[in-house]
C-alpha cells in the first residue's frame, strides 16, 4: 500500500523560513515523479513545485525563487524549502505523486501558516 506522510509545517512570521519533507512508504521515490501541492480554506488544491525522475526541481510561478524541491534517495523523502514567507503562502501542503487527482489517495498533509 502507498502511503505519503507529510510533516515539518508550523507557524512562521513573513520572511521565516520552514521545510517540509514527505515520507514514502510502498514506493520508491526515485522512481516517481514527486510534486507539492497546496490548498488554502476555500481554494482549490494547486501544484507548488514537482521533481523529476532525474532530481531536478521545477516550480510553479508561486514558489519560483522562494522554494526548493530536493529528494533523498536513501531515506526515500522528498523535501520542500521554502524561504522567504508570504502570507498567503498559509495553506495544507500535500505531497503526491505529479498529476494525482481527486480520486487518488491523499495524505493528511501538514499545515503551514504565516503570520505576524
Amino acid at each position: 500500500q502507498v502511503q505519503l506522510v507529510e510533516s515539518g509545517g508550523g507557524s512562521v512570521q513573513p520572511g521565516g523560513s520552514l521545510r517540509l519533507a514527505c515520507t514514502a512508504s510502498g514506493l520508491i521515490i526515485s522512481r516517481e515523479v514527486v510534486a507539492w501541492y497546496r490548498q488554502a480554506p476555500g481554494d482549490q488544491r494547486e501544484r507548488v513545485a514537482y521533481i523529476t525522475f532525474a532530481g531536478i526541481g521545477k516550480y510553479d510561478d508561486a514558489a519560483k525563487g522562494r522554494f526548493t524541491i530536493s529528494r533523498d534517495n536513501a531515506k526515500n523523502t522528498v523535501y520542500l524549502q521554502m524561504d522567504s514567507l508570504k502570507p498567503e503562502d498559509t495553506a495544507v501542503y500535500y505531497c503526491n505523486r505529479l498529476g494525482a487527482s481527486k480520486r487518488d489517495q491523499w495524505g493528511q498533509g501538514t499545515q503551514v501558516t504565516v503570520s505576524s
